[in-house]
């Protein structure tokens, strides 16, 4: 009796379900009308395939006729377009309509073109491109990720990675709203190597800035193009315009090349080299050269004042076989007035020092052979110029670590010995060109222990040195060096006493802090010297004195230290003075000159011995290093004697924020002007940022003398940089008495993957 309602619904559900399926096949009638199976062809090509894809494809003898979204793939290579006919034959293919061309980092669109799938060479007409450029990265250069983008009438490709490009504009800006473009008639493109651009003309927001009928960039990681560099354009007031430009030359991997020049409108021109090298793995040579013809400013009586010269350095470091290992670093300035004058930086200009030096070392079995030469030369005057020069050249010398003979007994032995020829030439005195002097001293030492809180280490050592001449007086009572040779044989007693080390730990849930006191006592003996006056001064050998003193010390350090890692000092404060019980050091001293040798400046680098001394300053050393974004030194003196602070000097870096940043630094001397001449100078530079940070930059710094109220130096930077370019302003003031006083203007557009046009070189910059 139940069977027909049952029958009915099922009936009425099946009429349901039969229903709904019809309105879903209607619905998707439109769909499955315009939905066109794609055949594929497989083409064999060696050891590969070309698989051709598309809507419709028919045969006509070798040629195979493709249209609608085809798509040939082979190897690397991923080609599309509307319409193309392949030859089978040849494997060529003549395409039109959205022609997409993929390989590697290379994309290219265009509307129509041909292309050989095997030999991989075509040419495509209206075509817009990217290819993307691995670079090396390199603090000086401003790099964006963005690739080299271009628009060309056609495009013709050679090879895997050589293009053709004819009328042309390329950038790597955005495409939509590039900031600059270079504009070409043909441009070659070898991708990882180089890009060769003719009759081109750079375009800044679509203004024609300059036309270069030849330039060349590199467009690779580790590739080095030779080629004429931006130029450089600028404004002195003492220079006048600046223009120049510089030539690279790269003719091999290891090695290259830069030289140019420079035309000062009001003075004349430079010149400038610089040669690199790296011609083994273990050696590099540098040498830099710069120079300038000055026809001289017109001084007050109309006359020209020329103050032209030039710097030469060279580097060299190399290891050699057998252990060797050779360093050069020799630098020669013509003039110091050359340098006041056309140094680019303040730094640079009041740096009165020439330093020379070359040495091959060997260390083997415990022993150390050198062989060096060295030559020192500070400028005392500009004008009238005067120096002084110090030289010790050849030298060899051979000296050894301490070394025990006897296991159960700490006694050690060690030695030293050398012979030069030495040279010294200053306002007083001038030595013959090499002045023999040898010396060989044997030592002993042997460190005692008692206990845990008490070490003594006594060291005992004999010095014997003879010159080939010495320093008399003439009857004009003027000194000069005689041939008469000099003898010193002296006997030299150390004592370093290490009192026990206080120290207390302090746990914290995160970390652990320790405070250590550690005291010192050093007494230190010699005798023998006699006649100091007669001995030749090159270096700190000959400023050894008779003495008997002693030297104590206190050091206080606060450790930190977080989880696992490594405990950092975060400060350090060392107090440390001298009791001299030989005030005149065996006669050395001369009371109402300034007195500088080894018992003196082994205790702080500021001079203050001018008369008999019981006591030498207490030299107060501050240290501190709080977590790597700051870092401080302040180093005082206090003369116990004068009863006030004789000389101090403080020096602070940090990074209290991301990019921010301050330099400061002060050094004053109060003390006698017999000693030196009394000064207190600071400078300061704020920053934020570099030259080649994405987003704003900028820094300011100044030196300035308060004794004098002169601000001997100021300088200004600031740059933008955006995704593909930047562009950098600064101002320097220079004010170096009567030799120089310059306001400098400079500005440089960054333009990325590229380099700087512009007159604000990477030597120069501020950050």
């Amino acid at each position: 009796m139940f069977t027909t309602p049952i029958l009915g619904w099922h009936r009425s559900r099946l009429s349901l379900l039969r229903r709904l399926t019809f309105l879903l096949l209607l619905l998707s009638v439109p769909a499955f009308a315009n939905t066109t199976p794609r055949t594929q062809v497989r083409l064999p090509a060696g050891r590969d395939r070309i698989e051709l894809e598309a809507r419709q494809q028919r045969r006509e003898g070798p040629l195979l006729i493709a249209e609608g979204d085809v798509e040939i793939r082979y190897q690397e290579l991923r080609f599309r377009a509307d319409y193309v006919e392949y030859n089978t034959a040849t494997s060529q293919a003549s395409a039109r309509g959205n022609i997409r061309f993929d390989f590697r980092t290379q994309h290219l669109e265009a509307d129509e073109g041909s292309y050989n799938v095997r030999s991989g060479r075509g040419s495509f007409r209206k075509v817009r491109g990217t290819i993307h450029i691995q670079r090396r990265p390199n603090p000086n250069v401003l790099l964006t990720p963005n690739p080299l983008y271009f628009e060309a009438e056609e495009v013709s490709r050679t090879g895997d990675r050589t293009y053709t490009i004819l009328n042309a504009w390329l950038t790597v800006c955005e495409p939509g709203r590039p900031t600059w473009r270079f504009f070409a008639s043909r441009t070659t493109l070898q991708v990882d190597r180089k890009i060769v651009l003719l009759n081109a003309n750079f375009r800044l927001l679509s203004i024609p800035i300059f036309y270069l009928p030849y330039a060349s960039a590199p467009a690779g990681r580790n590739v080095r193009q030779s080629g004429f560099l931006l130029p450089d354009i600028g404004n002195s007031t003492r220079k006048g315009l600046v223009l120049g430009d510089s030539f690279y030359w790269a003719p091999a991997e290891w090695m290259d090349l830069t030289i140019g020049a420079q035309l000062f409108s009001r003075r004349g021109w430079s010149q400038i080299a610089e040669f690199r090298a790296r011609p083994w793995e273990n050696m590099r040579i540098s040498a830099e050269y710069y120079g300038v013809d000055d026809r001289g400013l017109r001084g007050l009586d109309g006359k020209r004042v020329p103050q032209g010269g030039h710097t030469v350095r060279f580097q060299l470091e190399s290891q050699l076989p057998h252990g060797w290992r050779t360093v050069a670093d020799l630098n020669r300035l013509s003039s110091l007035t050359f340098r006041l004058a056309f140094a680019e930086s303040f730094g640079e200009a009041i740096n009165s020092e020439v330093r020379s030096a070359a040495f091959a070392t060997n260390n083997f079995r415990g022993l150390s052979l050198n062989f060096s030469y060295a030559n020192y030369k500070n400028f005392l005057n500009a004008d009238p110029e005067t120096s002084v020069v110090l030289r010790s050249a050849p030298q060899a010398y051979i000296g050894s670590v301490d070394q025990a003979p006897w296991k159960r007994w700490p006694v050690y032995f060690g030695f030293h010995a050398f012979a030069d020829g030495v040279h010294r030439s200053d306002p007083d005195i001038d030595s013959p060109a090499v002045v023999q002097r040898a010396e060989f001293a044997p030592r002993v030492t042997i460190p005692l222990r008692w206990g845990p809180w008490l070490g003594v280490t006594p060291t005992f050592l004999v010095r014997t040195t003879r010159y080939g001449s010495q320093v008399s007086t003439s009857s004009a009572g003027n000194p000069v060096v005689i041939g008469d040779p000099l003898h010193r044989t002296t006997a030299e007693v150390t004592v370093d006493l290490r009192p026990p080390s206080l120290a207390r730990v302090w746990e914290r849930p995160s970390s652990r802090w320790k405070h250590t006191i550690e005291p010192q006592i050093l007494y230190r003996f010699v005798d023998g010297v006699n006649r100091f006056g007669r001995f030749l001064r090159v270096d700190e050998n000959d400023t050894l004195t008779d003495t008997n003193e002693i030297e104590y010390s206190v050091t206080q350090r606060i450790f930190r230290r977080t989880g696992d890692s490594q405990a950092e000092e975060l400060l350090s404060w060392r107090l440390a003075q001298k009791v001299y019980f030989d005030r005149t050091f065996g006669g050395a001293l001369v009371p109402g000159h300034r007195n500088v040798f080894q018992a003196l400046d082994s205790i702080t680098p500021f001079a203050f011995a001018d008369s008999r001394r019981h006591f030498s300053p207490i030299v107060s050393d501050l240290r501190l290093t709080p977590g790597g974004r700051y870092d401080a030194q302040l180093l005082i003196n206090y003369d116990t004697q004068r009863s006030k602070v004789t000389a101090y000097g403080g020096l602070a870096r940090m990074r209290p924020y991301r990019e921010f940043f301050i330099t400061l630094a002060q050094f004053s001397t109060q003390a006698s002007t017999i000693l030196q001449p009394r000064s207190n100078q600071i400078r300061a530079l704020v920053g934020y940022g570099e030259l080649n940070r994405r987003g704003w930059n900028g820094a300011f710094g100044l030196s300035y003398d308060f004794r004098r109220s002169f601000l001997q130096n100021q300088l200004a930077q600031f740059s933008y940089n955006g995704g593909c370019c930047g562009i950098a302003f600064e101002y320097r003031r220079l004010a170096l008495g009567t030799v120089r006083t310059e306001n400098q203007f400079r500005v440089a557009f960054i333009i990325a993957n590229i380099g700087t046009f512009g007159n604000l070189r990477r030597q120069e910059r501020i950050f």
